[in-house]
C-alpha cells in the first residue's frame, strides 16, 4: 500500500509540474495518473488501495470543501449570500426543469422520474468539480483578483453548495424511482447539511 500511495503522489506532482510547464491545468496531469496507474492501463496499484478508493475521495471531497471554507471571510460571505445561494440551487434546478421539457418531447417512453435521476447523473458528470473550482478561487483571493465584488468567493461558496443540493435531489429521485416514496424531509435536508457544513 504505502508503495502505491509513493507512485500515486510522485507520479501525480510529476506530471502536475509538467502539465505546469506546457500551460495546462495541474489537475489534467493528476487525472492522467489516475488512469496510468489504474487498472485499465499499467495496473501497478495495490489492491488495497483500490478496495477503499472511494472512502479516499470521499476525504479528498471533506479536505477540498474544508479549505473552501476556512478561506472563506464571514464577512464576505454575508456580502454574497443571496447570489451565492440562487448560484447553489438556481442554475441546478433549470438544467433539471429543462432536461425533463425536452425529455417529454423527445422521448416519450421514458418515465419522468428516470428523466430527472439521469439528469442528475448528467450533471454529478458535468458540475462544476470543487477540486477545480476551490483552489483556483483560493487563488484569486489570496492575489486580490475580483476581490473588490466578492466574486471569487460568490463562486467558491456557490460552487460548494451546488454538490450538496444535487446529491440530495439524485437521491431523493433515485429512491422514488426505485418504487419509494419522496417526502419533504429529503428536501429539508437541503438546507440543513448547507448550515451544518457552515457550523
Amino acid at each position: 500500500m504505502l508503495t502505491s500511495l509513493a507512485l500515486v503522489f510522485l507520479v501525480g506532482l510529476a506530471l502536475a509540474a509538467l502539465c505546469q510547464k506546457l500551460k495546462l491545468p495541474r489537475i489534467i496531469g493528476m487525472l492522467a495518473t489516475g488512469i496510468l496507474l489504474g487498472p485499465c492501463v499499467l495496473n501497478v496499484l495495490d489492491g488495497s488501495i483500490l478496495s477503499i478508493s472511494a472512502d479516499l475521495r470521499k476525504l479528498a471531497l471533506v479536505i477540498i470543501l474544508l479549505k473552501a471554507g476556512l478561506s472563506l471571510d464571514l464577512g464576505d460571505l454575508k456580502k454574497v449570500g443571496r447570489p451565492a445561494i440562487l448560484m447553489s440551487c438556481l442554475p441546478a434546478t433549470c438544467e433539471i426543469i429543462g432536461y425533463v421539457l425536452f425529455g417529454l418531447l423527445a422521448l416519450m417512453l421514458v418515465n419522468v422520474l428516470e428523466k430527472f435521476d439521469f439528469k442528475n447523473v448528467l450533471h454529478g458528470l458535468a458540475a462544476v468539480s470543487p477540486a477545480v473550482v476551490v483552489p483556483r478561487m483560493v487563488q484569486l483571493m489570496e492575489s486580490g483578483r475580483g476581490t473588490d465584488k466578492s466574486i471569487p468567493q460568490m463562486i467558491l461558496a456557490g460552487a460548494s453548495c451546488d454538490d450538496i443540493f444535487v446529491i440530495v435531489l439524485f437521491t431523493t429521485f433515485l429512491h422514488t424511482a426505485q418504487g419509494g416514496s419522496a417526502n419533504a424531509a429529503d428536501f429539508l435536508s437541503i438546507p440543513a447539511s448547507i448550515v451544518l457544513g457552515v457550523a
